[in-house]
């Protein structure tokens, strides 16, 4: 029987501060709605202090952050970009349209077309996300999606130089300096000056994601987003410097982000509880990692691997990384998480910059059934139908005459039943059932 060594805040506390993030989204998306370009302007100048005519970046702008970088940044950035993009075009390149003759004479296929444009969110208020520059630009490139827009908010009340240099080298067709609801809220209803996006998709913090599920249905989202999330299972094998260093790697990116310790060791929980109160004494963002741990850290010690694969497959984190004796074990039984990193060599900011995985992963138990975002995400798989004979035509709508006079649809039986008769010279009556 499992034993929680440490507990994070209660669902209530969690249930209350989401429902004041909900009414305040609702305001500022009607406020957009109704207000179009001067509602945004007016939004950008109180929570992102820029003034501007207009927020999409213009050329030389573009070109301004980019000379403010090295060569050496640019590099970095370029090979992140490079494994992005590889692992992006295999996972399409796995995705074939198909024709197939399923009878004699009919005709069955689908085809992947990717959306018409898509709307990529680059968080960058707080630390400058470049990295979810890579993951939303490019994999929506390789994709095929025609347009491309990008909306990031400002760093210190300028365009962030290594974020627009991103999604820049990403191939974003559109850049504005914008943050919040109303970077959301521009991209899905439009403005004058925005033309709306088919699709959203990039992390955020709470009221980002809260205005990305009040637009969900007007435009298509990538996933319902919350506070990241990180699970560390381990054992023996390692140790708690390790294990505090990679939950509190985590922690720093809100004060809201679970960062749990699943174990077989008592030994290297309390270790781990004791690396925590250490590392957060030098960590220089400790002052967020710290509040992140205190509400939401969690340390539990399982008797077995097959209880902490149960107690995983219930919280169903965005993150969970493996270091133990057999960590195949777990990508063999695991079934609901985000992305898996197996083994100490890897961690997660590996996948979070540059290892090439997608870092836009489900949280808030999404993963029971969604993966990330990944080049599928952008297409569309839309089915078509032929049927090139007269004989196949009458044959399958005889069926469809008799299953359609089961349910009582007979409108839909005379679409079959007019086939019937042209096709197959047999006499149906109106509104009747093939024999």
């Amino acid at each position: 029987m499992a034993k929680w060594l440490k507990q994070g805040a209660e669902p209530e506390v969690v249930k209350n501060a989401a429902r004041e993030v909900r009414e305040t989204v609702e305001k500022i998306l009607a406020d957009i709605e109704q207000g179009g370009d001067a509602a945004v302007r007016e939004l950008a100048i109180r929570f992102d202090k820029v003034e501007r005519d207009d927020y999409r970046l213009t050329d030389k702008e573009i070109q301004n952050c980019l000379n403010q970088l090295s060569d050496k940044n640019l590099a970095d950035i370029e090979f992140a970009q490079k494994q992005v993009r590889n692992f992006a075009q295999h996972q399409r390149e796995s995705m074939k349209d198909i024709e197939v003759e399923t009878l004699p004479g009919i005709i069955l296929g689908h085809k992947n077309i990717p959306v018409n444009a898509a709307g990529c969110y680059v968080p960058g208020g707080k630390y400058s996300l470049l990295a979810s520059a890579h993951m939303s630009v490019i994999t929506a490139k390789v994709a095929g999606v025609p347009r491309i827009i990008t909306c990031a908010p400002p760093f210190q009340g300028k365009p962030a130089p290594a974020i627009v240099a991103a999604q820049h080298m990403a191939g974003a067709d559109e850049i504005y300096c914008l943050g919040g609801i109303q970077a959301i809220g521009a991209m899905a209803i439009g403005t004058r000056s925005i033309a709306p996006v088919d699709m959203l998709v990039g992390p955020g913090n709470a009221f980002v994601a809260e205005a990305k599920r009040q637009m969900f249905g007007r435009v298509g989202i990538d996933l319902f987003a919350g506070p990241t999330e990180t699970l560390v299972i381990a054992d023996d094998t390692v140790d708690g410097e390790l294990c505090a260093t990679d939950l509190l790697g985590q922690a720093e990116h809100g004060p809201e982000s679970p960062a749990i310790l699943l174990t077989t060791s008592e030994k290297l929980a309390l270790d781990t509880i004791e690396e925590v109160k250490r590392l957060l004494k030098i960590l220089p963002t400790a002052a967020i990692a710290s509040q992140s741990w205190e509400k939401f850290g969690q340390v539990i010690v399982a008797e077995s691997n097959e209880e902490m694969v149960k107690i995983a497959n219930e919280i169903a984190s965005e993150h969970v990384q493996v270091m133990t004796h057999d960590d195949d074990y777990f990508l063999k039984n695991l079934r609901n998480y985000g992305a898996l990193f197996l083994g100490p060599r890897t961690n997660v900011s590996y996948g979070d910059k540059v290892i090439g995985t997608n870092h836009t992963l489900p949280t808030m138990k999404a993963a029971r059934y969604t993966g990330g975002l990944w080049v599928g995400k952008f297409l569309k798989t839309c089915t078509y139908q032929k049927v090139l004979t007269d004989e196949a035509s009458a044959m399958i709508g005889e069926y469809c005459s008799r299953l359609c006079a089961l349910e009582g649809f007979a409108g839909h039986g005379e679409q079959a039943n007019i086939r019937v008769r042209r096709y197959g010279h047999k006499d149906v009556p109106y509104g009747g059932a093939a024999e």
